[in-house]
């Protein structure tokens, strides 16, 4: 009786292995579709211009690299300033551009994203989604949001720290 005991056990044990690794063998597979899916076509070329440049610098401050997010900044400025409407967006790009302080550039980032959310909004994704996501933590545990073209969580507010804090909120896609 308890030989039998002892193999169903050893039977059960086995049978959830087996689905474990099934279950991880399907969220690999999953990742790599997901790769596969993130290109997006912004019908206004400017807009996107100015999306891929707020890519940019959103990975500068996932890498925690305030270098990269100062040269990302400046770029996204310059196209912000010569799309009409997005003047006061480009005002809080240059704040980002000013600083080397990446908490501060963090903090200047979660305007920026407002901004840019209600943008990409406004445009006609023609191929794609964009994800809005956003981290409880973020700003002192006031939140934050931003814009990705991938489903997985990379946080811009905390990078290594805590790069996969987060949740998808929102999906705009193509009508």
């Amino acid at each position: 009786m308890k030989r039998i005991l002892g193999v169903a056990v050893l039977t059960a044990l086995m049978a959830c292995n087996q689905s474990e690794n099934k279950t991880i063998e399907n969220k690999d597979s999953n990742q790599v579709d997901s790769s596969k899916n993130t290109s997006v076509v912004i019908k206004d070329q400017k807009k996107s211009e100015i999306f891929s440049q707020y890519e940019d610098l959103k990975n500068a401050l996932v890498n925690s690299d305030s270098s990269e997010a100062q040269k990302s900044a400046i770029k996204l400025e310059k196209s912000l300033a010569t799309y009409e409407g997005c003047e006061s967006t480009a005002s809080i790009a240059r704040k980002i551009s000013e600083t080397t302080n990446i908490v501060s550039q963090r903090k200047e980032f979660t305007a920026l994203s407002m901004d840019l959310i209600a943008f990409i909004k406004s445009g006609e994704i023609e191929k794609g989604t964009v994800y809005v996501q956003h981290c409880p933590m973020a700003n002192k545990g006031d939140g934050g949001d931003w814009l990705s073209i991938e489903k997985d969580i990379k946080n811009p507010y905390y990078g290594k720290e805590m790069l996969t804090c987060g949740r998808v909120v929102e999906e705009i896609k193509s009508k």
